[in-house]
């Protein structure tokens, strides 16, 4: 904790209590990088500081001012939430897991964040730091939970897990971890036996990440469209794979095709 209070990164989500901008920022983080999510949150909380702000505006607004974040379906189920919850978020992790979009890793960080509640949870960087540590190997998240509810201090969860997840985020990285600067070094099992992976470059599946693109591009075309565009002229914009990712895209609620044309919802 010593070396959290010397090195922790000044987030603005660590800054509030608010439930809500607490969830925004936790929603926003799922596979997105902090220097991404920072000037988003700070935008989307100015347009919609309150849950009962996000829950009056149009989805389609709403996908808009997300649009260029990624990962759409993120801001359909901060809205949807928005709109079963529009005085208040659910303070216990059983209710805030039943939230769209939201699992055990973010109900446990809302509840901690917010509430202060002595709750575990584990992202990436809390299965990398504490598998490595303790087990000389990354945590899968059920090991991760169980570790971190065993070593969980009495006082400052909060401060606990943000410090975790900065060693994991700026020390103890997936590849090459600057294990010279880890304060918890002496005592990690990954390095004692060898086991500390090297840079190598990571290579994602082509079809997975191409489809992921012509989402978004099929979104940020809608979303400076407000009449919408004819399904035709977003397969020729961007090809024809776009038909059929338009089709999933209005069976997932985040945009409505009326006598051939896609718009996003309003």
């Amino acid at each position: 904790m010593r070396h959290y209070a010397r090195h922790a990164r000044d987030l603005p989500w660590r800054r509030t209590r608010d439930p809500y901008a607490v969830l925004v920022s936790e929603v926003m983080l799922q596979q997105t990088q902090v220097s991404r999510v920072l000037p988003a949150y700070r935008s989307f909380l100015k347009r919609y500081p309150t849950l009962r702000a996000l829950a009056r505006a149009p989805l389609g607004e709403v996908l808009r001012a997300w649009s260029g974040l990624g990962y759409n379906r993120r801001a359909r189920d901060l809205w949807r939430s928005a709109r079963l919850h529009p005085r208040s978020l659910p303070r216990d992790t059983a209710h805030l897991d039943a939230l769209p979009g939201v699992g055990p890793y973010t109900a446990g960080a809302v509840a901690c964040f917010a509430y202060g509640a002595r709750v575990p949870f584990a992202d990436t960087n809390i299965r990398r730091v504490l598998g490595r540590v303790l087990l000389g190997r990354v945590a899968s998240e059920s090991e991760a939970r169980e570790l971190d509810a065993a070593l969980l201090p009495r006082r400052n969860a909060d401060r606990w897990h943000h410090a975790l997840m900065d060693l994991g985020a700026t020390v103890c990285v997936s590849r090459s971890p600057r294990c010279a600067a880890c304060p918890i070094a002496s005592l990690c099992r990954a390095r004692a036996g060898g086991d500390v992976p090297q840079a190598t470059p990571r290579r994602q599946p082509a079809f997975a990440t191409s489809d992921r693109r012509r989402r978004g591009r099929i979104i940020a075309a809608l979303a400076n469209a407000r009449g919408g565009l004819a399904v035709g002229t977003l397969a020729r914009r961007i090809d024809r794979r776009a038909v059929d990712l338009v089709a999933t895209l209005e069976r997932e609620g985040l945009l409505e095709v009326r006598a051939g044309r896609a718009r996003l919802p309003e």
